[in-house]
């Protein structure tokens, strides 16, 4: 049974930074593309970025880049989502996910991460 679970979400004020974690277990493969998606209230999960865990190939989405840092941990199918400089418009719901794939092609549709965790809660004030 494939499970993904995240840690390191909370309540920072603007500018202040939090490191997500996810560890998933019981992927079939032992290289995936894991990544972070997020939403808002109100608004459609959208892609904050993903990773190759066999090559550390990563992509983000252009907004994210700069500010978010994705990266893999040393127990495998480990990553994490250093989040600097936050901004209110961060709030929203962080969920890991993880794609069936050896690796990411940079795809954002939500259709293609078959195995989902519960999310992490980033709430950040003004």
């Amino acid at each position: 049974q494939v499970q993904l679970v995240e840690s390191g979400g909370g309540s920072v004020q603007a500018g202040g930074s939090l490191r997500l974690s996810c560890a998933a277990s019981g992927l079939t493969y032992s290289k995936n593309c894991l990544g972070w998606f997020r939403q808002a209230p109100g608004k459609e999960r959208e892609g904050v970025a993903q990773i190759s865990t066999g090559g550390g190939i990563d992509y983000y989405v252009e907004s994210m880049r700069g500010r978010f840092t994705i990266s893999q941990g040393n127990a495998k199918n480990t990553i994490f989502l250093q989040m600097n400089s936050l901004k209110p418009e961060d709030t929203a719901m962080y969920y890991c996910a993880a794609r069936p794939s050896a690796f990411c092609v940079g795809s954002w549709y939500v259709a293609t991460f078959a195995y989902w965790g519960q999310g992490t809660q980033v709430t950040v004030s003004s």
